[in-house]
């Protein structure tokens, strides 16, 4: 971890960013970015080091390159490398259609590649609030346009996007949520919504790579 705020400090001048530019758009106090560049902080919450790959406009692979203080961290680096971590807003499209440059995970060759091979790598914007997906968790979405099989879904519905869990009750009925509060859709005609992609893979702030 020691190697990171030296990293932080050099990607912030390569931005043109001042420590309190930073600062502002991080969330965080221009002092607390001293700390970290000068490595008196060493302990960069998840949360914080999302702001900061959106901050510098960097992968987050390239942020983290030698360190090693989050755990949950070192699973979603090992599926990073160089794809540009999306923020996902409630309001559509999906961020892989509204980011031109957006690029899809191509083979790696690590243990989770044959998971997320062809996702997109999201995570929450700020301010926005989804179920399944906290603030700073990652997510790996494929995108598809059908139901495959039981899981968490992206779908676009009511004019907005959400995270819903799918299920097939009999051929032809589709659940939406969980045995709580659900709705039942009869799959053979036009649905209330759109797929848009299902999530494959998570990684939440204080836990490891959670597969669906």
């Amino acid at each position: 971890m020691d190697a990171l705020g030296p990293r932080i400090k050099q990607l912030r001048i390569d931005a043109g960013l001042s420590k309190a530019a930073l600062a502002r758009r991080v969330g965080v106090s221009d002092v607390t970015i001293s700390y970290w560049e000068s490595g008196t902080i060493k302990q960069v919450g998840h949360e914080r080091l999302i702001a900061l790959t959106e901050a510098l406009n960097c992968p987050l692979e390239r942020l983290l390159e030698d360190a090693t203080s989050v755990a949950s961290q070192r699973s979603a680096e090992e599926v990073t490398g160089d794809v540009r971590l999306l923020t996902l807003h409630a309001t559509p499209p999906v961020p892989w259609k509204a980011h031109t440059l957006a690029t899809p995970l191509a083979a790696s060759g690590s243990a989770i590649d044959a998971l997320v091979r062809e996702c997109f790598l999201v995570t929450p914007a700020a301010g926005e609030t989804f179920a399944y997906l906290e603030k700073g968790d990652i997510a790996a979405i494929l995108p598809t346009s059908h139901f495959q099989w039981e899981g968490l879904y992206l779908l676009e519905w009511r004019h907005a996007l959400t995270i819903q869990h799918l299920s097939q009750l009999a051929p032809g009925t589709l659940r939406i949520g969980d045995d709580t509060h659900h709705t039942i859709v009869d799959s053979n005609k036009p649905l209330p919504f759109h797929i848009t992609g299902r999530l494959q893979a998570r990684w939440q702030q204080c836990h490891g790579e959670v597969p669906f």
